[in-house]
């Protein structure tokens, strides 16, 4: 490898995130460059964020040295792969594990972003204060400056198990039904914040039995306008009556009241009456920034959907997938199908991986997503909102008042999935875990360590933090309460996808 290697800070396409995670980014940059010097390389750096494609294209781009990219908070995949794609030369993307800013969820929406257009990285990760104290990650440095590339152990990512005949024929039923009708899924705008591999399109969607149908956004806005206060009002006292506590007032949320939980519910009726009108199965939600100065937050309302508890409901839930995200809209529908068949509750969730840490002798990754997780997680009773806390979402991001969908996620067994594509064919990656019970002042801990207004998930996946971190094709996961694994695997393969089966210890 040359000796010299240049270093990047991808970014939010928003000023604030960048701005308020820059003393971190450089942090960071201080450690990498200390790490490269010491293993006897020269790093230098390419000046400011990258906060648009066009910027990726006109700094990143023209450089022909091995490049590491910096992951410390959220960034939007487009302002790394738009300046990478195309070339072979040696890169690497590089994050530090923490929960303060979410750079691991950057780093492995990146990662799935350059699989999708087959630009291959490398990944590399540390949680230690100062990097070049952690063997592990300088060894792995090491490895990517020498040979270009770092080989990770794949020992926990395995072949499909052998399914038995009841779960087959479970499977074999549901994929009878998809072909007889195939799965329509709404999508209201494109995927949010670049995230280039939440769209699979009409290319691979009509292989596996589902179709889309694209609304623009701005019908939210123009239907809004036709729903009647009575409904909305209506909406307000259901939600009420079903145990769901508002948050109205407290500090940092003076203007989150009443009404902007009522403006919250029109986007939800607008979406549910678009839905029944197309008779679509499913939606994906674009969520941020198209109407962020526009609307309130959809959180409210995404949450709902995933709720088999919710105004005007026909008794079922609508899988919502947040942000357009189709790798998570397919296995979430596809598990709410098979839940029902094995006469479970069907509620399938959403949510961000967002950080994790050893506890009692496992590695529990902290689940915490602003968007897509349904009332069920939060109290394991089909007919009820209790549980359900709605906070302000933080006014730094979202300047028109709105609420969260919020709880805590109470422990169970659970099934795992997530949707992507590798080498021009989908893949779905099937795992099984648990949610396990921890101690009040060990979630608080950790839910505040996170984004205490978000849902919160604190899961065993049945996989260990290296394997995930490899491996993983995606920021996102798909949950289900209950062992669907069989099913799950089965139903993929005879739809059409390829399968990777992950762990496998419960």
């Amino acid at each position: 490898m040359k000796k010299k290697i240049a270093i990047f800070w991808p970014g939010d396409y928003r000023a604030k995130p960048n701005e308020l995670a820059l003393p971190g980014v450089i942090q960071a940059t201080e450690q990498m460059e200390k790490a490269i010097k010491k293993l006897g390389y020269i790093p230098y750096k390419v000046e400011g964020f990258i906060t648009k494609p066009h910027e990726a294209i006109e700094k990143i781009s023209p450089i022909n040295d091995p490049l590491i990219g910096l992951y410390t908070h959220w960034v939007y995949g487009p302002h790394t792969t738009d300046g990478v794609v195309g070339k072979d030369t040696p890169f690497l993307l590089a994050s530090n594990f923490s929960g303060k800013w979410p750079g691991l969820v950057g780093l492995l929406n990146t990662a799935a972003c350059l699989e999708f257009v087959g630009r291959k990285a490398s990944r590399v990760w540390t949680d230690a204060e100062n990097w070049t104290d952690d063997s592990a990650f300088m060894s792995r440095l090491e490895e990517w400056c020498k040979n270009g590339t770092i080989k990770y152990s794949a020992t926990e990512v395995k072949k499909p198990v052998k399914v038995s005949e009841k779960g087959s024929k479970i499977a074999q039923q549901i994929a009878d039904e998809i072909s007889q009708r195939r799965i329509l899924a709404l999508m209201l705008g494109d995927t949010s914040m670049g995230m280039i591999n939440g769209y699979f399109g009409s290319k691979f969607l009509t292989k596996i039995g589902f179709t889309e149908h694209k609304v623009d956004q701005a019908w939210i806005i123009e239907r809004g306008t036709k729903i009647s206060q009575k409904r909305i009002d209506e909406a307000y006292k259901f939600v009420k009556s079903k145990g769901i506590t508002f948050h109205y007032g407290e500090k940092e949320a003076e203007d989150f009241d009443e009404k902007a939980t009522k403006e919250q519910l029109r986007d939800y009726l607008a979406v549910l009456d678009i839905v029944n009108e197309f008779k679509a199965d499913c939606v994906g939600w674009q969520y941020q920034l198209g109407l962020i100065g526009l609307r309130p937050p959809s959180d409210f309302a995404e949450g709902l959907l995933n709720s088999a508890c919710r105004p005007e409901s026909n008794g079922d839930t609508i899988v919502d997938s947040t942000e357009g995200d189709q790798g998570n809209l397919i296995p979430m529908e596809l598990m709410k199908r098979i839940l029902k068949k094995k006469k479970l509750h069907q509620a399938t969730f959403f949510h961000d991986v967002r950080w994790g840490v050893e506890h009692d002798g496992r590695f529990i990754w902290l689940l915490n997503n602003s968007g897509s997780a349904g009332a069920y997680s939060f109290n394991h009773k089909p007919d009820s909102l209790e549980g359900v806390h709605s906070y302000r979402q933080p006014a730094g991001y979202f300047p028109i008042p709105g609420g969260t969908f919020t709880g805590e996620s109470l422990p169970g067994k659970i099934t795992w999935a997530r949707a992507f594509v590798m080498n021009d064919e989908l893949y779905m990656d099937i795992g099984k875990g648990e949610v396990p019970k921890l101690e009040e002042k060990k979630k608080e801990e950790l839910w505040t360590s996170i984004t205490r207004q978000w849902p919160f998930m604190a899961a065993d996946l049945g996989i260990s933090r290296d394997t995930l971190m490899a491996h993983y094709m995606s920021n996102h996961i798909a949950i289900a309460y209950g062992d669907i694994m069989e099913e799950m695997i089965a139903l993929s393969h005879k739809l059409g996808f390829k399968v990777r089966v992950f762990g496998g210890k419960r």
